[in-house]
């Protein structure tokens, strides 16, 4: 079954965040990963407010989880802590 990877992120630093996404977006495309949304409008209805919002679509949540632990990711990740504040899930879809 498909899998959503869906972050809630706010950004604290630009720069280095930019630097987060661009090796991001390498390790997720690099396994199977596309975006589905990638911080567009959005509309808070309950719980912490985070303006980014992104959502990425896998084959499975074992591809979706190999992306995150991933030398490539970790270390695009390295780029995230400190600017930014986050939450991270991944959920297999009903498709």
């Amino acid at each position: 079954m498909p899998a959503l990877w869906i972050a809630h992120v706010t950004v604290t630093d630009d720069e280095a965040y930019a630097k987060y996404a661009k090796g991001a977006g390498v390790a997720i495309a690099e396994h199977g990963g596309t975006f589905i949304a990638r911080g567009g409008r959005y509309v808070q209805l309950e719980g912490k407010d985070r303006p980014r919002n992104v959502v990425a679509k896998f084959p499975d949540v074992e591809t979706a989880e190999r992306c995150y632990h991933s030398d490539a990711y970790q270390a695009a990740l390295e780029h995230a802590r400190g600017a930014s504040e986050r939450e991270l899930l991944i959920v297999e879809t009903t498709e």
